[in-house]
């Protein structure tokens, strides 16, 4: 463990849903719920005024929306999330070399490398100023946690949001871990938790008192040492600048049951093109191809086929997966299919072509793509006549505005744009030949380079450190550093 707290957890404020609020006027301090609009779809994203209500990621839709009626639901814009992302993930790489992207809104980043910080003064202003660019940048709001090891790191952030920051001093960790639930820990979800509890282990510190080999006679060899080193604050796990990919996968889930075995098979050969793209995007060949069926029961099948070497070849890849599909019961409806690649390497074997028996009959071009792909993977034309809930449209008279909704014909688009008032409403309909798609606008008057924040972005900034933290730990909300007596 480090004496001083150089190691930094940023963690963006509800990403995908603060993008939407800062790109679109109307919805600042609005209830605002990010993902699949779908009967089946699940919520990526939800604003804090959403999380009041007690909408949180992964929950079903159907569930978030008799939670909050009254909350403007969206389609993800994922294209435009990876930017903001890589404009954040830039900064991070501005103060050290040794950066460790967890997800597109989250980062490790090891500040002593960087030269950047040494002791907790230093830190906590390379974290001050740190938010500061990203609001500068992006319009955002980021929460920032400091600590001697990645773990420390990672719980001070949470503690710290929304836009906020928390040091851990070194030295206090275990009094400070001690009255915490024992699921702050890394690796103790609600499965765990709940047999940790049926042994009387509610708290870390009664993790501590029980001893490490209680821990292993519960958890098993593994996970029994790693969770009482932990619950120790021992975690001497370096910040890795290059996590090294072990898969790319695809999947789609389906509001209605697939029961035609030829529409599997063709849904499955469009996942096998999308993941090739991935492939070849990331620059990536792999050796094993995976299929996933979920299937009307809920039950979830996976098969799997090894080729001689790694491969991004179209013709292989679906092939393979159409050769693995052979091997599964469709018959009482699929609801989700999923295609993937691991045992990645760098390069492609091109004897591999002759694995494809059938390549001769496989046209070049992608297959056919269907409706159940994300929007912004289609076809334009296909997108702009679907109107996703949330993109972006520009009408040749009334200027940038995005989809409010569509239905019966009829498309609904509000009329503003980042840096402007909340805007009026219209409808047109669909085929209006004077609104089409558009691309996204900066968030940030100016560009990336300069300016200030997008008005009412992040409100949500705390003026003190959350009053449930223990007196060792010290934080700042809204940029402005405080520390507790």
């Amino acid at each position: 463990m480090r004496t001083a707290p150089t190691i930094l957890h940023l963690d963006m404020d509800a990403f995908f849903a603060s993008v939407e609020q800062a790109s679109k006027p109307s919805l600042r301090g609005k209830a605002v719920v990010v993902g699949g609009l779908g009967p089946r779809g699940v919520v990526a994203t939800a604003s804090y005024e959403a999380r009041v209500f007690g909408v949180h990621s992964a929950m079903p839709m159907g569930q978030a929306r008799r939670l909050v009626p009254n909350a403007a639901y969206l389609v993800p814009r994922f294209t435009f999330y990876r930017s903001i992302s890589e404009r954040v993930m830039e900064l991070l790489r501005a103060l050290s070399p040794l950066v460790e992207p967890l997800s597109l809104d989250e980062a490790f980043v090891d500040l002593e490398a960087g030269g950047v910080a040494w002791d907790e003064r230093s830190a906590r202003l390379a974290g001050v100023k740190l938010r500061a660019d990203i609001r500068a940048v992006t319009g955002l709001t980021g929460s920032v946690g400091l600590a001697a090891s990645k773990m420390l790191a990672k719980i001070a952030s949470e503690e710290a949001k929304p836009d906020g920051l928390v040091v851990i001093e070194p030295g206090s960790e275990r009094a400070m871990l001690g009255p915490l639930s024992v699921r702050i820990l890394p690796g103790v979800g609600p499965a765990t938790g709940d047999h940790l509890r049926r042994a009387g282990i509610t708290t870390v510190e009664e993790i501590v008192e029980a001893g490490e080999d209680e821990l292993v006679r519960l958890l098993g060899k593994a996970h029994g040492h790693g969770l009482y080193a932990m619950a120790l604050a021992r975690d001497d796990r370096p910040v890795v600048a290059e996590r090294e990919t072990k898969s790319v996968s695809v999947e789609d889930t389906y509001d209605v049951d697939i029961h035609d075995r030829t529409r599997v098979g063709l849904e499955v050969q469009r996942l096998a093109e999308r993941c090739v793209r991935r492939l070849r995007g990331a620059g990536l060949s792999g050796r094993t191809i995976v299929l996933k069926v979920r299937r009307y029961d809920f039950s979830t099948l996976t098969r799997s086929e090894t080729l001689r070497g790694p491969t991004d070849d179209p013709a292989v890849i679906r092939e393979a997966a159409g050769r693995l599909l052979d091997s599964v019961d469709t018959t009482g409806g699929v609801r989700l299919l999923g295609v993937g690649v691991s045992g990645l390497a760098d390069y492609t074997q091109e004897d591999l072509f002759a694995q494809a028996a059938g390549e001769r009959a496989v046209a070049e071009g992608p297959v056919e793509e269907h409706t159940a792909a994300p929007a912004e993977e289609q076809p334009a034309s296909l997108a702009e006549r679907r109107w996703p809930a949330g993109h972006d449209v520009r009408h040749a008279e009334f200027g940038h505005g995005w989809v409010q909704g569509s239905g019966l014909g009829r498309v609904t688009v509000r009329f503003e744009t980042p840096s402007s008032e909340p805007g009026r409403v219209r409808t047109f309909r669909v085929d209006d030949p004077d609104l089409e798609a558009a691309d996204p606008l900066p968030l940030v008057l100016g560009g990336p380079e300069g300016g200030g924040g997008v008005p009412g972005a992040g409100s949500q900034a705390v003026s003190s450190v959350p009053a449930s933290l223990p007196k060792s730990w010290s934080g700042s909300g809204g940029g402005a550093a405080t520390s507790r007596p």
